[in-house]
């Protein structure tokens, strides 16, 4: 029997973004397959409560609660005491951090997105200083195996960690299955909207994309941008930037909520005119790939993983100079968001192709590539 233990403290609030998402996901395809439980018993490690999720209950898993509310002591000084007497085959890390402690092998995932926030990005200092020492040099160096979401990210993994790209398997993510959304679906309205998905990072550039909306509105009258996720800025800048956009356009034009259920969240998809996910750094991306889901054209960053991803079968936003320095621009961004609401042929041909896109990026081949990384030796 290998045992195998994953750390499960992203799964047990109410909402499921990023790697929370990927967890809940991953573990439900395993519940899925009797066939493991000859082969496989998984130790699923909380920090201070199991969430009520019917899949926990398959007996496959073994569930442990280990208790301390705060986050720094569960991670960096419970959760390793206790895995020194578990016995495990592996130990899984999803949360890109590699506790100090820690002794036996292990699975980090990790991402350049982390190297961005350690060195540029606007979390607080304590976050800063944690990924840098838990989820830099020492998960790199340390890190029996590491998983890459994308084979880009795995490029930039090994470039900015310095690890051996051996050491690293690319294992993209799944997309869940469109939800089946009844006749009275948003799409039916006569609203029509652009949808960004995901928590609000400098990186994500939903500032300059609320500008570029405005930018667009005397040609698009009737369009509203809808906007979930949480603002993430330093200090936080959505709320207000879209309370001032609204004013100056005399219209309730932009619409911003922290979160939506997983049923609402699949209407507003479905209803959508296109989905805009301009990221600078990004070592995935779901957002884009789900609204595809739904047959909603995406508007991305011009990037490697987007180009891995979609090919030519998205709309692109291309970075303009600014002092210098690449950046995107409201104006850049308002460009492809034009093209992606009026060119119906490029439309047309991102719906045909949609298909043979999402067959690539589906969570039972995620979790396939999973158990085929932590039984390789």
């Amino acid at each position: 029997m290998t045992n195998i233990g994953i750390e499960c403290e992203s799964i047990e609030g109410s909402e499921s973004w990023g790697v929370g998402r990927i967890v809940k996901n991953l573990l439900q395809e395993i519940s899925r397959r009797s066939e493991l439980a000859s082969e496989f018993r998984f130790f699923l490690y909380f920090k201070s409560g199991i969430p009520d999720l019917e899949f926990l209950n398959n007996p496959i898993f073994v569930k442990k609660n280990i208790g301390p509310s705060s986050f720094s002591l569960y991670y960096y000084v419970f959760l390793p005491v206790k895995l020194w007497f578990e016995g495990l085959d592996l130990m899984f890390f999803p949360n890109y951090m590699l506790p100090l402690i820690f002794r036996g092998r292990s699975l980090v995932m990790l991402t350049e997105d982390i190297h961005y926030e350690i060195a540029a990005g606007t979390l607080p200092l304590r976050y800063k200083l944690a990924y840098k020492i838990f989820a830099g040099w020492w998960a790199a160096c340390h890190a029996t195996k590491i998983m890459a979401i994308s084979e880009t990210s795995k490029k930039e993994v090994a470039r900015l960690f310095k690890i051996n790209p051996d050491r690293i398997t690319a294992n993209p993510l799944g997309v869940d299955p469109p939800q089946k959304i009844p006749d009275t679906r948003p799409e039916a309205r006569s609203t029509s909207y652009i949808l960004y998905i995901g928590q609000a990072f400098p990186r994500r550039h939903l500032r300059e994309t609320l500008l570029a909306f405005e930018l667009l509105s005397p040609q698009f009258p009737d369009l509203k941008l809808i906007a979930v996720g949480k603002d993430k800025y330093n200090p936080p800048v959505i709320e207000k930037l879209k309370n001032d956009i609204n004013t100056r356009l005399g219209r309730n034009a932009i619409i911003h909520k922290e979160y939506v259920s997983e049923k609402e969240l699949g209407e507003l998809y479905a209803g959508a005119r296109v989905a805009i996910y301009v990221s600078s750094k990004e070592a995935f991306g779901l957002p884009p790939l789900e609204a595809l889901g739904y047959g909603v054209p995406a508007v991305v960053a011009d990037q490697p993983v987007t180009r891995e991803i979609f090919g030519s079968h998205a709309f692109f936003a291309r970075p303009e100079l600014v002092e210098g320095l690449e950046t995107y621009t409201p104006k850049s961004i308002a460009a492809a968001m034009a093209e992606g609401l009026t060119d119906e042929t490029k439309r047309q041909e991102i719906k045909n192709a949609r298909e043979g896109i999402l067959a690539k990026y589906t969570w039972q081949k995620h979790a396939d590539r999973f158990l085929q990384i932590i039984t390789r030796p």
